[in-house]
């Protein structure tokens, strides 16, 4: 019998296509892919696909989007979905997705570096194999083209904070954040005025916490039928004129804000999407719980911690039972993607400006990565495949 060991290296599996991350990103190339007949591998470093869905998400969790906006390509929702899906049911929509492509992602594979093999003409992907039995094995992988299909949301970022650690009470990310049922009674601050510190502050208030959420920037609330109409509208008119309607409306639905301690933002909220990717706040009920004070916005960021003494930069200090930090991801593409200065920034973002984002040079490519979400995923990954097939 024979013993391999963690620099063990097996003969290198090729395959026309390499595909890193199998969340819906990597699927969609995959489905497209498949479609197409074009050979690939799909490298996932969990132990499923969609682990941010499957794994790292919040019980109430909903798209925030009207279901064909979201979908996946070449196969629609079922007609029995609702318009806005909940997680459960897109679940088993990406679970019916991968069995009717007979997508295969190997998984527990973290890859450490890929780099172009100017040579072969290939892309040699490195991996650790943390498969059981595997005991860290490396792996490589070679491929004609490379997809970067790793996401948007890699590694939850929680910021250094004076005195965090001597935090007495449950300090988690909003990826280990379920459900504020088990919070009931205590006091919580929500770290992070994104739409998912938003919604778990909102999911916290209803089960009974007493909660507080901190607010340091200006933020637009618009609701789901305002962003429909504005998705309408954007193909006809300006982003200019959209954003002054969507200003308007927002207005009128939820008055002024500043009094509850909640600034508008001076650029309209789409423009602001496609420029910083800062998505406006998608109202699911959190903007009424502000303003009846179950929830309360505290405008500034947190200066330091002692136990469970949380002061603010403002001076005022609150005390706090848990804190929860919503305060999003940090991409490492650029640790492991070797040679390329063309393609992604530092931050794992695409260099080259919609709608030319996905495609780089010596056969890479990025999906999902547009900050244009579930649409913008599908829209990459039918150009990608088409774009490969049409080098074969």
């Amino acid at each position: 019998m024979v013993h391999t060991t963690p620099t063990h290296h097996r003969k290198m599996p090729e395959a026309t296509v390499i595909i890193v991350g199998a969340g819906p990103s990597g699927l969609a190339v995959a489905g497209c892919l498949s479609r197409l007949e074009i050979p690939y591998l799909l490298l996932e470093r969990e132990d499923c696909f969609a682990s941010l869905w499957k794994k790292y998400s919040y019980d109430r969790l909903h798209l925030h989007l009207q279901k064909q906006f979201c979908e996946l390509p070449h196969m629609s929702f079922p007609s029995s979905c609702p318009t806005y899906v909940p997680k459960k049911q897109f679940i088993q929509y990406l679970d019916d997705y991968v069995a009717h492509f007979k997508i295969s992602p190997m998984y527990q594979r973290i890859v450490e570096s890929a780099t172009y093999d100017e040579g072969s003409e290939r892309w040699v992907v490195k991996t650790m194999n943390n498969d059981e039995g595997c005991g860290g094995e490396v792996e490589m992988f070679l491929g004609r083209f490379l997809v970067v299909a790793t996401g948007e949301a890699t590694n939850p970022y929680v910021p250094e904070i004076e005195g965090l650690s001597s935090f007495d009470g449950e300090v988690l990310h909003s990826t280990l954040f379920k459900s504020g049922v088990e919070f009931k009674n205590k006091n919580v601050l929500v770290v992070g005025s994104g739409n998912s510190g938003m919604e778990i502050a909102l999911d916290l208030a209803n089960h009974g916490a007493r909660t507080s959420i901190i607010v340091r920037s200006p933020v637009h609330f618009l609701s789901k039928r305002m962003v429909y109409l504005a998705l309408v509208l954007l193909r006809y008119l300006s982003i200019s004129k959209v954003d002054a309607l969507m200003v308007l409306l927002s207005k009128l639905v939820y008055g002024d804000l500043a009094k509850y301690g909640i600034a508008r933002p001076k650029e309209g909220p789409f423009f602001m999407k496609i420029k910083y990717g800062k998505y406006p706040a998608i109202d699911v009920g959190t903007c009424s719980k502000i303003k009846s004070g179950e929830i309360q916005v505290l405008p500034t960021e947190i200066g330091s911690i002692r136990g469970n003494d949380v002061k603010l930069k403002n001076g005022k200090s609150y005390q706090f039972d848990s804190i929860v930090f919503c305060t999003g991801f940090k991409r490492s593409t650029h640790l492991w993607l070797k040679g390329d200065d063309y393609l992604l920034k530092e931050d794992g973002l695409p260099r080259p400006s919609f709608p030319n984002h996905w495609k780089g040079k010596n056969g890479l490519y990025c999906a999902g990565l547009s900050r244009r979400g579930l649409y913008g995923s599908s829209e990459d990954a039918q150009n990608i495949a088409d774009d490969i097939k049409s080098s074969l």
